[in-house]
């Protein structure tokens, strides 16, 4: 494809908004509900320390400014997430979970600017397998960080936790990223990898989504009702007809020996005073 310089810092910038505000939405859900069941924190603290390593990538290949912000933007907001995770999943105080926070974020910075000014100066003199190793790991970790959140998926039978929006707006900020490629004059194979492997990825958690959501909502309202019929039953008078009916032939058997054990004095009564008249002297 011809080289567009427009095209490919319109679409690149395009990719950037969305991974800009992708995780937004997460951030959003898990602060509204207090809650991040069912959302890996190890695929928010991988994604965050993956976009360490593809920020060294993007600095040192000088790719667009759109990718270099998004490696930078991904992995804050990743963090972010993570902390989340600490404070309402692991139920850290606040105090430690902001911490947590800046404490990672410090470490990844002085672990990216360390590693950009070991790399920089074997690249300029050609030797570029640093740098590749730093685009292919984060491919790898990209992937990786995948796994636990499908674990989640699996363990629950449904997609909870984690926002079906972020999941949709993170892979359309893949496709757009891997647009903005292809305007470039040289396509770039890892950074390309990269993005596809977000968008097949993303794709698959969205799938599962659409297929497990409805059945697990399915489920729920099957035994939902299941639990209604059998209260529904309880009340029914018809259900307590038997038990009614035991009581009453048990009632009507003790008046009946009450009644008889009552006729039974009686004529005992009846005997004595007869004896009692007859020993009664003329």
């Amino acid at each position: 494809m011809t080289a567009n310089a427009a095209a490919e810092n319109a679409l690149g910038t395009i990719g950037t908004i969305c991974w800009t505000v992708q995780l937004v939405p997460q951030v959003w859900k898990s602060w509204r509900t207090k809650s991040t069941e069912g959302l890996s924190e190890w695929l928010v603290l991988i994604w965050g320390f993956s976009g360490v390593t593809m920020g060294v990538y993007v600095v040192i290949q000088d790719l667009n400014i759109p990718l270099i912000l998004q490696p930078y933007l991904f992995g804050s907001l990743s963090y972010l997430s993570w902390a989340q995770c600490q404070h309402y999943g692991r139920k850290r105080s606040r105090l430690v979970s902001v911490g947590m926070y800046i404490g990672v974020m410090l470490l990844s910075a002085g672990f990216e600017v360390g590693m950009i000014f070991a790399v920089k100066p074997a690249y300029d003199r050609g030797n570029t397998r640093a740098v590749q190793f730093f685009g292919i790991f984060s491919s790898v970790l990209i992937a990786l960080a995948l796994l636990p959140q499908y674990w989640e998926i699996y363990k629950h039978r449904e997609v909870i936790g984690i926002s079906v929006l972020f999941m949709f707006v993170d892979m359309l900020g893949g496709v757009f990223s891997d647009l903005s490629l292809a305007f470039k004059a040289d396509f770039d194979v890892i950074a390309g990898i990269t993005y596809s492997l977000v968008v097949v990825m993303d794709a698959v958690v969205l799938v599962c989504a659409l297929v497990l959501n409805p059945r697990a909502n399915r489920r729920r309202k099957h035994v939902e009702e299941s639990a209604g019929s059998e209260d529904t039953a309880l009340d029914v008078p018809g259900s307590n007809t038997p038990v009614c009916q035991g009581s009453s032939l048990e009632l009507k058997g003790i008046e009946r020996r009450q009644t008889q054990e009552v006729g039974s004095n009686h004529q005992v009564e009846q005997g004595a005073h007869m004896l009692d008249n007859g020993n009664r002297p003329p």
